[in-house]
């Protein structure tokens, strides 16, 4: 079963560029565990969310409906869900392994998904939710509406990126911080696409290019903006915020999932990390320990942080800190 998964997966990453037929493509899912069909009514839960409910209204005859272990899936065609529902559930497995959780704590219910496969139906969806034209996919309040062209093949990692997102709602019900909200989710999406190729033989690791010096954002500007910056400078946010979430999941991913509780009832980052820094929580490798429990400590930590943004370039540094504080040095 796992293999058929992989093979399904491997199918939905394959190439960027046009996709096979329609027929082509329905046949190659063909007893490859497609996604079931679910009536309506006999699916596990009901979205509220209005936007849902104005998806729905958009071609009413033609939605179908499925669900896996921790999705909901409206699809027009299960080719199209199938390698979606998929890639989603290896995404979810993924975030639950870089929290160290077996289970999502508070992660009740199922997120949707909606997928729109006609450009011209996603147009009339972002008229009648009055989103910007530009919007190639949007999450809202747990449910994600995204757009699939069967004539085309993705493989970027903009499906991980969302079911990130998806995932930190269901756990805290809250919008988090920007920086924290979208550097988490750029760090799953790079870091299950690595996942994805080491699964078939390859040598991947989850890359993550330095920042010059001279570009980085203040983490005190970065850690309390309120909205994304500028368009001159968004590249740049998305970037450092995933380093320094990369930073501090190498650090120690208890005292990372602590910070996330804190800063999720809303307690600004530099206390909430003073506070886990003071209590012993945040357990740093032997060369970056001090003795000082003080304000001192957490500003050092701090520091450090920024010259990781310029310094550490990819998961096998992030492996081999974990190795180290573990007490395994090979």
């Amino acid at each position: 079963m796992l293999r058929q998964a992989f093979f399904v997966l491997a199918l939905s990453f394959a190439t960027a560029g046009p996709g096979l037929g329609a027929g082509v493509e329905d046949e190659a899912f063909a007893g490859l565990g497609a996604l079931p069909e679910v009536e309506f009514k006999a699916l596990s839960q009901l979205d509220w969310n209005p936007l849902g409910v104005r998806a729905l209204a958009i071609g009413p005859l033609d939605w179908k409906h499925g669900e896996t272990d921790h999705f909901i899936y409206h699809f027009v065609h299960s080719y199209v869900a199938t390698p979606v529902s998929v890639e989603a559930e290896f995404h979810y497995r993924v975030i639950a392994h870089e929290l160290g959780l077996a289970t999502m704590p508070g992660a009740s219910g199922k997120s949707h998904i909606y997928i729109f496969e006609k450009p011209e139906d996603w147009k009339v969806f972002q008229e009648n939710a009055h989103l910007e034209p530009w919007t190639g996919g949007i999450h809202s309040c747990g449910s994600l509406f995204i757009v699939r062209d069967p004539s085309y093949k993705f493989a970027d990692n903009s499906l991980g990126h969302e079911i990130a997102h998806l995932i930190l709602f269901r756990l805290y019900q809250r919008p988090l911080p920007r920086w924290l909200d979208e550097g988490f989710a750029e760090y799953i999406s790079r870091v299950s696409r690595a996942s994805y190729q080491r699964a078939r033989n390859y040598n991947a690791r989850a890359r993550s290019p330095a920042i010059p010096a001279d570009r980085l954002i203040p983490l005190s500007r970065l850690t309390t903006l309120v909205d994304y910056p500028a368009s001159a400078e968004v590249e740049l946010f998305y970037r450092e915020s995933e380093r320094l979430v990369r930073f501090l999941i190498g650090v120690d991913t208890v005292a990372f999932r602590a910070l996330l509780d804190a800063v999720a009832r809303g307690e600004p980052f530099d206390r909430a990390l003073s506070t886990l820094t003071r209590g012993g929580s945040l357990m740093l490798p032997p060369w970056k320990r001090n003795s000082s429990c003080t304000h001192r400590r957490m500003r050092r930590l701090l520091r450090r942080a920024n010259r990781h943004l310029l310094l550490c370039r990819d998961e096998h540094e992030i492996r081999r800190r974990r190795r180290y504080r573990e007490g395994s040095h090979t």
